[in-house]
């Protein structure tokens, strides 16, 4: 399913590129902008699935001069979606001469700031420039011709230029617009729809989108690393019949009067999605993000306070990452040292609420085990504890001094429940324990597995491994692909349980938990996006730079009667 645009809408989008394109300016130059605090910009990590190339042939041109009487190009349509045809050309040009068209387009970015114990949310950032589109010649009579499609690339206004020895001859541009596509377009309830809305800018206003399924919000997309293309998976939710998915312009909730906007050209786009049949409640499923290889080196609590100097042993693990209760085998080379030594788990305790002091969270070293070194080497196999999930670090100790240290990165899981022979009878989803006791508080409330409860019954839903940066720390819950909240694993050291009301009639219901992009203690000005549902985290989200690998939780329950 493709959404088009109205003649009149791109009539009217049209309309306001003309100021833009008869304007010229001494020397075109990269630019670049930022909306955010001071922090490192980020890089894309390499891996990151289905990335448009940098369009036509991705040759950056250097800064060149506009001069104020240049010849207007013609470039048909004058606004139109990505993979539309489209032709530029020229007149009254030089007769019999070489041309270098230019494409002007960004790159955009996430920002962070990067300390020892933690990670933050610092906003977004771009950079403009041009690149080398096309080589044109002219004929006798000074005019051109030059057909091509519109690139995978941003939306908004891109102009064109025609050069030659760094001078401007010619100057045009087009506007791209949004395009939409969703499949499939039917299905049984907690049917995964991939919707995929293109035309998405670099800048603040005309970066995100909201997705909108029967008029509630499901939640928010951006395509920072995936250049104005977004793609995000939701699951069909609701009875038998018909169902509606919109993609508006956003920042984190809909922009509802485009046309009147700065950016008139950030249409939506929608389809219809019929729901064939109710099969009940699915069990549970992780839908994790793209295997990237993170483009930031630094772990959050490695560092080398502590560390012996005198040591030149190193450490590595039989298994670098896992859930709480997982197991790895600490291998150590290279020991001078001998006697007891302490394998030990650093990690941080505390919350972002109660900082009277001034002081949040402050590391801690939880025990893993000991082991007598009476040669160079040791071999031992730890169990990752039930705590704080993200990056961690073992460290080798004798007495306070650290002889070796590595990194151990928890994964977020869904909670299974077991009965008294340790077999697994439920996975996250339970009736809500309301007894008050001090076992249930120990909890969370999470009661006696199940997945079907009657109307208005309330149950929960319990994850462990949540971790404490603002990347991880914090998970969005959506019921039938309407937010509603959000709930956090710091506090309870890494164990997370949401407390909801099965409502909605009798039948299937969806509830997902999704990462989002936490902006209270600490907050930092301008950090858009923040405290709603990451549709893209699978491909765009700040925290794959660092290795984080935060995944979207699948649930279903049965109403009964």
């Amino acid at each position: 399913m493709k959404a088009q645009l109205s003649r009149k809408f791109r009539s009217a989008v049209a309309v306001s590129s003309v100021v833009v394109f008869t304007m010229a300016v001494a020397m075109v130059n990269p630019a670049s902008g930022a909306d955010a605090a001071v922090g490192t910009t980020l890089i894309a990590p390499a891996g990151i699935p289905n990335v448009p190339a940098v369009p036509f042939t991705g040759t950056k041109v250097a800064a060149f001069t506009s001069p104020q009487s240049m010849v207007n190009l013609s470039v048909v349509p004058a606004q139109g979606i990505v993979g539309d045809p489209m032709v530029v050309s020229g007149k009254a040009m030089a007769p019999n001469a070489t041309f270098t068209l230019t494409w002007s387009t960004s790159d955009a970015s996430w920002v962070a700031g990067i300390e020892p114990n933690t990670v933050n949310y610092m906003g977004t950032s771009y950079v403009n420039y041009n690149v080398d589109m096309a080589t044109v010649t002219t004929d006798a009579t000074g005019s051109f011709t030059f057909k091509t499609k519109i690139p995978s690339d941003w939306g908004g206004v891109h102009d064109i230029y025609a050069i030659a020895a760094g001078v401007g001859a010619g100057h045009g541009g087009i506007q791209v617009a949004r395009g939409f596509t969703m499949t499939p377009t039917s299905g049984p309830v907690g049917t995964p729809i991939t919707v995929t809305y293109t035309g998405l800018g670099p800048k603040l206003y005309a970066a995100g989108s909201a997705l909108i399924y029967d008029n509630h919000f499901a939640g928010e997309m951006m395509a920072r690393w995936t250049r104005g293309t977004a793609t995000a998976v939701i699951l069909a939710a609701g009875g038998v019949g018909k169902h509606y998915v919109q993609a508006n312009e956003a920042i984190s909730f809909s922009y509802l009067n485009v046309m009147q906007s700065p950016v008139p050209y950030a249409n939506s786009g929608s389809g219809v999605f019929t729901i064939t049949k109710d099969n009940g409640a699915f069990k549970p499923w992780t839908q994790w993000p793209a295997k990237v290889t993170p483009s930031v080196s630094a772990r959050t609590t490695l560092s080398n306070i502590g560390l012996d100097p005198a040591t030149k042993a190193v450490a590595s693990l039989s298994v670098e990452s896992g859930p709480v209760g997982s197991k790895t085998t600490v291998n150590v080379n290279g020991l001078t040292t001998t006697g007891s030594h302490l394998i030990v788990w650093a990690t941080v305790v505390g919350n972002r609420v109660n900082c009277t002091t001034g002081t949040c969270w402050v590391y801690n070293s939880i025990p893993l085990a000991t082991v007598d070194v009476s040669g160079s080497s040791i071999s031992k196999e730890v169990t990752i504890p039930d705590h704080l999930g993200g990056w961690h670090v073992i460290q080798i100790k004798q007495g306070d001094m650290i002889e070796a240290q590595t990194s151990f990165y928890v994964k977020e899981s869904i909670m299974p429940f077991l009965d008294k022979n340790g077999k697994t009878i439920g996975l996250g989803l339970a009736k809500a324990d309301l007894s008050g006791s001090i076992e249930a508080f120990a909890k969370g409330g999470a009661g006696a597995p199940t997945n079907s409860f009657k109307q208005g019954e309330e149950f929960t839903i319990s994850i462990k491994g949540v971790g404490w940066t603002q990347f991880d720390n914090t998970l969005a819950v959506t019921y039938d692909n309407s937010y509603i909240g959000y709930g956090c694993g710091f506090n309870s050291n890494g164990y997370l349980v949401v407390h909801l009301k099965a409502l909605g009639g009798v039948g299937t219901h969806i509830i997902d938990l999704r990462p989002l992009l936490y902006t209270q203690q600490p907050s930092f000005g301008n950090t858009p996006y923040g405290m709603t549902p990451v549709l893209t985290f699978d491909r765009d989200f700040a925290g794959l730079a660092f290795g984080y690998q935060i995944p979207a939780f699948h649930f279903a329950i049965n109403i009964t009667k």
